[in-house]
């Protein structure tokens, strides 16, 4: 499974990269807008962060085809590397997604809610659709159950698109994503830490040390390495 952070935080980002397995980063116009910056530096300082192999997911403010096909168009020459447009779901963004795949753009379908608008995402050529998991389990629809038949739907029509869940508030709802075979997921730097934080596995951190200190004491492995 892929691992996506959903945020434009430069300093959480950074963490992210440095210590967990991150495969890409996904944006949108309210991410973005809670940074108060320069929209051209911070896109590109998140680019210059993870570096142009991992995936670059970045959100459309256009409403109509041509207008999303020119700004896909832009981002994707001034991003570079792993570029993804995120275009919401609608009649116009279809039309946008099949004219940007035969330009060799990639996309992400995004604000997914049902799996019919998945499928025919993935039938106009989307690389990924993103459906809401949080906002569905919201409105009492069950986000990790449309996720699975989303997945089952793809897999039964032979499609090539992925689904990219997002929209997540617990570690039980990636955790559910996962067995329901969601191929990416994409969350809020704050549940990696979540993710691997236990604390039984703190209690055994504390254990092993304490083991160590009574025979060695404050000596690092290293320290007594270098008295041989």
């Amino acid at each position: 499974m892929l691992y996506i952070i959903d945020s434009a935080d430069i300093a959480k980002i950074k963490r992210c990269v440095e210590f967990f397995p991150i495969d890409g980063v996904t944006t949108n116009p309210t991410i973005i807008s809670k940074e108060h910056t320069d929209f051209a530096s911070l896109i590109k300082s998140i680019r210059d962060i993870i570096g142009p192999d991992k995936m670059f997911h970045i959100q459309t403010k256009a409403d109509t085809a041509k207008g999303i096909i020119d700004e896909a168009i832009a981002l994707n020459e001034f991003v570079g590397g792993n570029f993804y447009i995120k275009i919401p779901i609608s009649d116009e963004g279809l039309k946008a997604t099949r004219e940007l795949k035969k330009i060799g753009i990639k996309v992400t379908e995004t604000a997914i809610f049902t799996q019919q608008q998945a499928l025919i995402a993935a039938k106009a050529g989307a690389d990924f659709v993103a459906p809401y998991v949080n906002r569905l389990d919201n409105i009492v629809s069950d986000g990790v159950h449309v996720v699975e038949e989303i997945v089952g739907l793809f897999k039964m029509h032979d499609m090539k698109s992925k689904v990219l869940a997002a929209s997540f508030k617990t570690v039980e709802q990636v955790h559910k994503i996962a067995l329901a075979g969601g191929h990416a997921v994409t969350l809020n730097p704050d549940l990696y830490e979540q993710l691997v934080y236990h604390p039984l596995t703190q209690y055994a951190i504390d254990d092993f040390n304490a083991d160590w200190e009574s025979v060695y004491g404050k000596h690092t492995i290293i320290s007594l390495l270098d008295k041989k």
